[in-house]
């Protein structure tokens, strides 16, 4: 059997330099990265810590902003409740006052538009003109809102203005896709008769007529008002209200007419 023939001691000798040679790199890389993070904390460091206590001082600033906007919001939908029910129970001064104090949120502008409906209601109707010019007019206010004010406005001034201001304020929510084709629309219509124009007022007064989703009270109003300017707006609710009739004619009919069973026992 063949013996393995004794390692060369030059081969261990360069092994053993290599290992060092790789240790002392290691060494040198690690120094050399202490002294860049060194010299970037030396440099930076003041920055850097600025910005992430700014950083943090404005989170906390935030988080403190949020939490009094919570407790406005609380607080003035409270208020608003309080108010209302000063107005339900006929404390008009006192709900006025209330309504008045309210100023953050969507409860101002409930409030705005309550007060606006009071002064209409003990006729200031300028006053309530200014506080529906307001809400229509604020860009934060709810869309909704703000489109029941423009509406409400043009009703408090309808008389003071020319049926064209009326007509170009209202008149894009006086379209059947709108939550507000019936009001609107009957305002426009009033406009379209203060121009001498029965016609057109006549088919948006048919239309908001026939148009189901526009409530029942506003539909029957619409539909007198059609009638008298010459225009048919209950042909459709008359058919519905026939084959309604027919259906509910035939269903008594079969109830009161024998099963064929019992026909066949007498």
């Amino acid at each position: 059997m063949a013996s393995t023939p004794p390692a060369d001691p030059a081969d261990k000798t360069a092994t053993r330099r290599a290992s060092e040679q790789d240790v002392f790199m290691r060494e040198v890389d690690e120094a050399v990265r202490q002294d860049e993070a060194l010299t970037i904390a030396r440099r930076y460091g003041w920055p850097i810590a600025g910005a992430v206590v700014l950083g943090l001082a404005a989170f906390g600033g935030w988080l403190f902003w949020q939490d009094r906007q919570d407790a406005a919001l609380e607080t003035s939908s409270e208020q608003l409740v309080a108010a209302l029910d000063e107005l339900e129970a006929g404390n008009l001064d006192t709900a006025d006052e209330e309504l008045a104090a309210i100023h953050s949120g969507g409860a101002a502008t409930m409030a705005q538009l309550a007060r606006a409906g009071l002064a209409m209601q003990q006729d200031r109707a300028a006053e309530a003109v200014t506080l529906y010019a307001a809400i229509a007019e604020n860009a934060e206010a709810p869309q909704q809102l703000r489109d029941l004010a423009a509406i409400r406005m043009m009703a408090a001034r309808f008389d003071a203005v020319e049926p064209q201001v009326v007509i170009d304020r209202i008149g894009p929510l006086a379209v059947p896709d709108s939550p507000w084709f019936g009001s609107a629309g009957e305002l426009v219509a009033f406009a379209y008769l203060k121009q001498d124009k029965p016609e057109e007022a006549g088919a948006l007064l048919a239309a908001i007529a026939k148009d189901q989703k526009v409530p029942q009270s506003i539909r029957a109003r619409t539909r007198q008002l059609a009638g008298l300017l010459g225009v048919d707006a209950i042909a459709e609710d008359e058919e519905a209200v026939a084959e309604l009739t027919g259906e509910a004619t035939a269903a008594a009919a079969a109830a009161a007419s024998p099963p064929p069973a019992a026909a066949q026992d007498q």
